[in-house]
């Protein structure tokens, strides 16, 4: 429903954007698209319609359609990522269900959204947003704030391509720098993503949102179990083999990576604000967090966590598919350097690619064809890391030509 509801909402107030409006919507463009696309202007439009969401103006149909006469459909796509629309509905809803555990899209403007906005907007190396000390605010209404969402909740209808700003996470936050790491320590992750529990949400769901696979897909049982923490039970219901066959297989490469965020917490009043609306991140050098261990009498012989140390145990055995860098150690120190191993992974591009393909021709790749734009897109991405151009590459293979 995501993809549809940027395009409805762009439309309608976003007080009358329903279900019942989306699906109609949903239906009436799923027959255009199955259409046949002759002349260049229809192709400009449909590139248009794909990438902002809303109808192009005379001026801007016509620089596209120029583009494509020109042979340059590569730079009419590009013309229509400039529209304030791209960033302020469909950036926003591509972004907004990787902040929170329902993948949900409505959601509230956030820093997390924020910053993957202004990333693409300004072309910055999309690999950071796993590990650089970045956030994106705004010069007007309330401040920043670590304590609540006020501050993006300003800017819900805004003109985000103009009035976001780059700023750094250390700047606006207690964090230091060495414990940035893109958008795993915005506000808004912390809140979705440290919350109570163990931290492992925060892994599981970065591996999820940018890598585009959950558990079930790494599973792995040949990995050595020697840093699966006490908690987890070696004998579930009594049964060993229900450990050797099925946790094993996520905890053991699951429990040395997310060992990088054990100094991370997001702490909140519990009684007067369940939900944690108020809370903030907390990050305490050199102390792990007391999560860490939790249920301890689980296993007391299960390991027991000394610092935010990470080994990538997934750079042997099956997963060694998902294309670690060679560049990289595949071990060290806090959720910085370990989102440096997943950003560069050949997993975390065609992550990238695919979602952006999806969002744009309304379709997952289905056929050698697509397969092929796919890898060609790929090879791209990895050459600078712009996911605008992503978009745009993605809109000129499924013009319709």
């Amino acid at each position: 429903m995501m993809r549809w509801t940027r395009s409805v909402s762009a439309l309608l107030p976003k007080a009358l954007v329903t279900p019942a409006i989306a699906t109609l919507f949903c239906v009436s463009t799923a027959l255009y698209a199955g259409s046949a696309v002759a002349d260049s202007r229809d192709q400009a439009k449909r590139m248009h319609d794909r990438i902002a969401g809303v109808p192009p103006s005379a001026a801007t149909l016509n620089a596209m359609q120029a583009a494509i006469d020109g042979n340059d459909p590569l730079a009419a796509a590009l013309l229509a990522t400039q529209e304030p629309e791209f960033y302020s509905v469909t950036l926003r809803n591509f972004a907004a269900p990787w902040t929170n555990r329902d993948s949900s899209v409505f959601v509230p403007l956030d820093d997390y959204i924020a910053t993957i906005i202004g990333m693409v907007r300004d072309d910055v190396d999309f690999r950071g947003i796993l590990h650089e000390d970045i956030v994106y605010t705004a010069s007007s209404g309330p401040a920043y704030s670590s304590s609540n969402n006020a501050h993006y909740e300003a800017l819900e209808n805004a003109d985000l391509q103009a009035v976001l700003q780059r700023n750094t996470q250390s700047a606006v936050t207690s964090l230091p720098s060495n414990a940035t790491a893109g958008v795993m320590t915005t506000r808004s992750a912390a809140k979705a993503f440290f919350i109570d529990g163990t931290n492992r949400a925060m892994f599981r769901f970065t591996l999820v949102n940018h890598l585009c696979n959950d558990m079930e897909q790494v599973h792995d049982v040949t990995r050595s179990p020697d840093r699966i923490r006490q908690d987890v039970s070696r004998s579930p219901g009594g049964d060993s083999r229900v450990f050797l066959n099925n946790c094993i297989g996520c905890h053991s490469g699951m429990d040395p990576m997310a060992q990088a965020f054990a100094y991370y917490d997001y702490s909140y009043d519990d009684e007067n604000d369940p939900t944690g609306e108020n809370g903030s991140i907390t990050y305490t050098d050199g102390q792990v967090a007391s999560k860490y261990f939790n249920n301890a009498a689980n296993f007391e012989y299960g390991y027991q966590t000394p610092n935010d140390s990470w080994s990538n145990y997934w750079r042997n055995g099956p997963n060694k598919l998902l294309g670690w860098d060679s560049a990289l150690s595949g071990s060290g120190s806090g959720a910085k350097s370990m989102g440096q191993e997943l950003a560069n992974s050949a997993a975390f591009a065609s992550c990238q690619v695919k979602k952006v393909f999806k969002n744009v021709c309304l379709r997952d790749p289905s056929d050698a064809a697509d397969r092929a734009q796919i890898s060609t897109m790929e090879s791209s991405f990895s050459s600078g890391y712009s996911l605008r151009q992503t978009f745009a590459e993605a809109a000129v293979y499924c013009r319709g030509s």
